[in-house]
């Protein structure tokens, strides 16, 4: 016959030539190609490889993505129950093929089939075909093909990835974590026999299919492994000892909520192919720890119907995330505990306000000490409050961000300008603050905007990094500073280079400094009303704050190291009485970094700052009149404004009336320097600061001229044109108005007149409640001096709505 295919060739060369190619081709191209198709389990790791969770597979299969390596102790057993001579033979070993050939004919049916793992791998590649003569042939071929495409390692690890092992268990590692609930890398010899003999009888893993031949192919392949001398004879004794597994256990799940961001997020499909396997950066044992302290403070809150916590602890170093929890397992699907909240947009509260603060400084606009005004105030319709519900009249932009007072920083924004402070918030990457400035108006600082828990997070670890590289760059900056945290390993590998920088491109070193040094004082109101001042063990600049009708409550917190943000509420957005950030929040903040390794704290940016004289009352920069403090500034300060507070005022000799040279002679006249504030500023100031004094009165001789223009009366409300919608009261009439001005002598007399008609006096307290009729009308101030205050108002009744109507609201 051989000499006939010869004569055949030599009469047809070309024909031959043609399909012998032919036939070298289809052997070529014979393997699929991927050599699976089937769908993998999403699976996350932390960053030493450590399994986090898994999400099954599409096609219902717990499956895991190929691993690059196998126990050793598996790969023992495998090869000797399945294919002893696997490394030696080109994918097919004849021996075993004329041994299953024998064992066939003598029992008359299959009862081997001489499948080599390389035959097996190609057998389940091609999806486990009815096993023929042709199909036997078929895989002998492509096998052989396989060893010249893969390594032996490879074609185990294929193996080992897509063998069967019973109900919708595919692969060693989703059965070794299914079956033992651990690592593969630590299976024992007889959990790895086992998971080594189950591919051939898959169903016998299920309770009350005969497990005693699964124990006994168990036991007689621990027998091999002592004959081959692959343990010593305790081993192998208590090996046997060794129970199968009774139940499956549940995988773990650790980080659920980042599961589901990185396997339905587009960006990180780059990052691991088809969505498989990723290695995040998370640290295992903080992750536990931290779910362990939401979880312990969530049983606490949810006394009060507070349902959900998150947190999130960023590496202020790299930038990596250490730990993910976006809810606490546990709270329950009716209170949407499948929500991840770190990625959530909610209402920010006072969180912002360090970045107003710090934005400020870096401009030039306020030093840190500069007084800011903190009294009643109505700013086209909106009327903003501190929480306590107290002003202070004038307070410092420090104290203020100390206290997190809402006046004062309503003040600063309308300041620094709202356009301004917009743009500083996309220079921080709060996307979700994503519309005009003027969709979010002056509110913007108290919560009228909306963030998530990973952007403001970001943002802080973002102004630490630039803090704590100062000095290593030799003063330089990077715009890497503030780019989003990463929570895969090799995300970062993909970011391009940014170079450093002479300038700032976000803000100075200095301005954070002295930002994160007054968040180090936090300051809160006690129940006796007075201001209680918050400690820890460790240095760390933090920030509540509570958004409006008590819905958000958040806490952030930095040092050199660590950044960590805390959100506390319910994630279908209920308010709650109590939801209150310091409360809620930051008892967990102080949890969390108690865990973490103590940080030392931040060096001041000595070359941004420079030693400037500065008025001791308003902390601006000092006029040649201001009493004078020696102290430290941003550089930026520079630019800020003088004292606008300290001015001279002529007296007469006994210092009890101001004069001038009309009514005194020059000889006569006393000149001083004095810290005046506003009427309403000085009103609620002197509340605070007894020891203020306000500039002595004008002499009655000296009042002509300009002398008798000096303000001493301030309107509190309305303290600009507004309309006044009145509602009905309950009784069916209409509420009254409450008309409120502050005077520099609180005891002197003001007389009350609207339209011209004389309405009442008032003495220390000039508050008097009215009810103008409809319309537009003109209330005139006079005090017994004769100093004259008008403003117009409007009075708008509101209409009482309708059965109807009311239920259209």
């Amino acid at each position: 016959m051989f000499r006939k295919l010869l004569k055949v060739i030599r009469r047809y060369p070309k024909t031959s030539l043609l399909v012998s190619l032919t036939i070298l081709l289809f052997y070529w191209v014979s393997l699929p190609r991927p050599l699976f198709k089937a769908s993998f389990s999403p699976v996350l790791e932390d960053r030493d490889g450590v399994l986090l969770g898994a999400r099954i597979a599409a096609d219902g299969q717990w499956r895991f993505p190929m691993g690059d390596s196998l126990p050793e102790k598996y790969i023992e057993s495998v090869i000797l129950f399945e294919d002893r001579r696997f490394f030696y033979h080109p994918g097919i070993d004849p021996v075993s093929l004329v041994r299953a050939l024998w064992q066939n004919i003598r029992s008359q049916r299959i009862v081997s089939g001489g499948s080599t793992i390389s035959m097996q791998v190609i057998r389940m590649a091609r999806g486990n075909r009815p096993r023929t003569v042709g199909q036997k042939i078929l895989e002998i071929i492509m096998a052989t093909r396989l060893e010249l495409g893969y390594s032996k390692q490879a074609i185990l690890n294929h193996y080992a990835a897509q063998a069967p092992f019973g109900g919708n268990v595919v692969g060693l590692e989703a059965a070794t974590w299914r079956y033992y609930g651990k690592n593969p890398q630590l299976l024992s010899w007889a959990e790895a026999a086992t998971l080594a003999v189950l591919p051939n009888s898959p169903g016998l893993i299920h309770p009350g299919r005969n497990r005693t031949l699964l124990l006994a192919k168990r036991n007689r392949l621990l027998d091999k492994l002592y004959q081959y001398e692959k343990m010593d004879s305790l081993t192998w004794s208590l090996a046997k000892e060794e129970p199968l597994p009774a139940e499956r256990y549940a995988l773990p799940n650790l980080a659920p909520h980042l599961l589901d961001q990185v396997r339905t997020t587009s960006k990180f499909e780059a990052i691991a192919p088809q969505n498989h396997r990723f290695r995040s950066t998370l640290a295992v044992d903080l992750q536990k720890k931290a779910a362990a302290v939401l979880k312990h403070h969530q049983k606490i809150l949810s006394y009060n119907e507070i349902n959900n916590l998150a947190a999130l602890v960023v590496e202020v170093k790299t930038g990596a995330v250490l730990a993910y929890v976006g809810n606490v397992i546990g709270a329950g699907e009716e209170h949407h505990e499948q929500v991840d909240v770190i990625s959530a947009p909610r209402s920010t509260g006072s969180i912002l306000k360090p970045f107003l603060y710090a934005s400020m400084l870096d401009d030039g606009v306020i030093l840190p000490n500069s007084i800011v005004p903190d009294v009643p105030v109505q700013l086209n319709g909106y009327r903003p409050e501190n929480f306590h519900k107290k002003y202070d009249g004038v307070i410092s932009a420090r104290r203020a961000l100390i206290r997190s007072l809402n006046v004062p920083f309503v003040n600063l924004l309308q300041e620094y300008g709202l356009e301004k402070f917009h743009f500083r918030l996309q220079q921080l990457d709060f996307t979700s603050v994503g519309k005009p400035p003027s969709y979010y108006g002056l509110p913007l600082i108290l919560g009228g905007a909306e963030c998530t828990l990973w952007e403001t997070t970001n943002a802080y670890a973002g102004m630490a990094r630039t803090l704590r590289y100062f000095y290593e760059r030799d003063g330089m900056y990077s715009a890497k500073d503030f780019l989003s945290g990463h929570i895969l390993q090799n995300w970062e590998s993909g970011r391009k280079e940014f170079p450093l920088l002479k300038e700032p491109p976000v803000m100075s070193a200095s301005a954070i400094w002295y930002t994160f040094e007054a968040m180090r004082s936090v300051e809160r109101p006690s129940q006796e009303g007075d201001w209680k001042r918050f400690r820890s063990s460790q240095n760390i600049a933090w920030k509540t704050g509570t958004s409006f009708g008590f819905r958000d409550g958040w806490a952030v917190g930095v040092t050199p190291d660590f950044a960590v943000g805390i959100w506390a509420g319910n994630a279908d957005g209920e308010g709650r009485p109590g939801l209150i950030g310091i409360k809620t929040a930051g008892p967990v903040l102080f949890d969390l970094f108690n865990m973490l390794p103590s940080s030392g704290w931040f060096e001041p940016p000595f070359d941004e700052m420079i030693e400037v004289p500065v008025c001791q009352e308003s902390g601006y920069r000092a006029l040649k009149i201001c009493p004078v403090d020696t102290t430290w500034i941003p550089r930026s300060g520079l630019r800020s404004d003088p004292c606008p507070y300290h001015q001279l005022i002529h007296t007469d000799q006994s210092g009890t009336h101001q004069v001038s040279i009309d009514c005194e002679p020059s000889e006569s006249i006393k000149t001083e320097a004095w810290f005046v504030l506003p009427p309403l500023e000085s009103f609620y100031y002197q509340s605070t600061q007894p020891q203020y004094r306000n500039p002595p009165p004008y002499r009655s001789d000296c009042l002509s001229g300009s002398m008798g223009n000096v303000a001493s009366m301030q309107l509190i409300y309305p303290k600009y044109p507004t309309k006044i919608y009145v509602p009905k009261d309950l009784d069916g009439e209409w509420s009254r108005t409450v008309f409120s001005v502050a005077h520099v002598d609180p005891e002197t007399l003001i007389y009350w007149h609207i339209d011209n008609q004389f309405i009442g006096k008032t003495e220390t307290f000039h508050n008097m409640e009215l009810n103008p009729s409809p319309g537009k009308h003109i209330l005139v101030l006079v005090d017994e001096k004769g100093q004259r205050l008008e403003q117009a108002f409007e009075i708008i009744h509101k209409k009482t709505p309708t059965s109807g109507e009311a239920n259209q609201m």
